[in-house]
């Protein structure tokens, strides 16, 4: 199968008490298979069934009669890059070329960390907030459902997802507090310098 649910790069319980281990077991356990499961389900017997992830969330942006396969397909990718975005013992403020990108793009480190989590704050209903790489700056997006920077032909170096199943179990309603933890306790800073590598 082309979209294959990946192992979590940590385990279950590593980023507590920020991220519970039974937010895991149900976002990673559950939300995210019943996404690849019904992506491959989706693509079968179409131009798409033997592509890359990257390839099918291209693809299948470009045309609406996709839109399953891609709202699929595309919370596939996001949930697999979210993860790989938060690691024990991160966030803060970032070094090396990320730095360098944030402070010339911002002004500095607090004015991104403001910014970063307004995107996320007034995403309204279930979506996503990003800092992509636009050229030789770094800018915040924030995108409705499943939609990404991929299908904008930007590049993602990290995303927090405020579907309401990523963060209810540890902070029910209060978003403002888990986009907190997130950019004070949990960004997993090497990760997004490897991608300016």
């Amino acid at each position: 199968m082309p979209i294959t649910h990946i192992d979590l790069p940590y385990l279950h319980n590593a980023l507590e008490p920020y991220m519970s281990a039974k937010t895991f077991e149900f976002h990673h356990g559950k939300h995210l298979k019943a996404y690849v499961d019904n992506g491959n389900k989706l693509i079968a017997g179409t131009n798409l069934e033997n592509a890359d992830l990257d390839t099918i969330v291209k693809e299948a942006a470009k045309d609406p009669s996709k839109a399953g396969i891609f709202n699929n397909a595309a919370q596939v990718w996001n949930h697999n890059f979210f993860f790989k975005c938060m690691k024990s013992n991160g966030g803060g403020v970032p070094s090396g070329k990320i730095a360098e990108m944030i402070n010339a793009s911002f002004g500095g480190y607090q004015k991104f960390a403001d910014e970063f989590k307004n995107a996320g704050l007034t995403q309204f209903g279930s979506g996503w907030a990003w800092l992509v790489l636009d050229g030789n700056q770094v800018k915040i997006m924030k995108t409705a459902n499943a939609d990404n920077p991929v299908a904008h032909g930007l590049k993602p170096l990290l995303g927090v997802d405020v579907w309401e199943h990523s963060y209810y179990l540890d902070y029910q309603n209060r978003r403002a507090d888990y986009l907190t933890a997130f950019v004070d306790k949990l960004i997993n800073w090497d990760f997004v310098n490897s991608l300016l590598g």
